[in-house]
């Protein structure tokens, strides 16, 4: 059974857009750079002819691998959502009790983390631990560095 991905109309928007770059624009590109290659002669001996092969495999990969996540994606409704726990699309605003700092981050799909806009993937050792969670909660969460623990300070969308 496929996998559900969960993503903001923003990220299936922008994976849409990434999508018809890769096949309108990409893809006539790779396929000029092999005829100029192959017009260079014997094609057993012919790098340039095999690196735009090897370039033409990489991107056909790549439009497949966001073919297959786009039909996999659910739009989340974030009017929809409970802010009673966290949940995908939550804005969940914690503390780092040993470090006394407070932190806000938008839990996203794997495919729209970006740590700069502060938007973590539900993957993450963070996002996993809080999901569920509810204000008040406290939760340690296994990071590379070692156990922290956050408390739930708010939950907003």
């Amino acid at each position: 059974m496929a996998e559900i991905v969960y993503v903001t109309q923003e990220g299936m928007d922008k994976m849409k857009v990434e999508l018809s770059m890769l096949i309108n624009e990409e893809r006539p590109k790779a396929s000029q750079a092999i005829a100029e290659a192959r017009e260079k002669g014997d094609l057993s001996e012919n790098a340039e002819y095999d690196a735009a092969k090897e370039a033409q495999g990489l991107l056909e990969l790549r439009i497949s691998k966001l073919q297959d996540t786009i039909g996999k994606a659910r739009v989340i409704d974030p009017s929809q959502l409970d802010i009673s726990k966290v949940s995908v699309l939550s804005k969940v605003k914690v503390r780092n009790i040993k470090m006394k700092k407070d932190f806000e981050y938008t839990l996203v799909s794997e495919k729209e983390a970006d740590l700069k806009q502060m938007k973590i993937s539900v993957q993450s050792p963070i996002g996993k631990s809080l999901l569920g969670r509810e204000k008040g909660e406290k939760v340690d969460v296994k990071t590379p560095g070692g156990i922290v623990t956050f408390e739930v300070l708010d939950i907003s969308i």
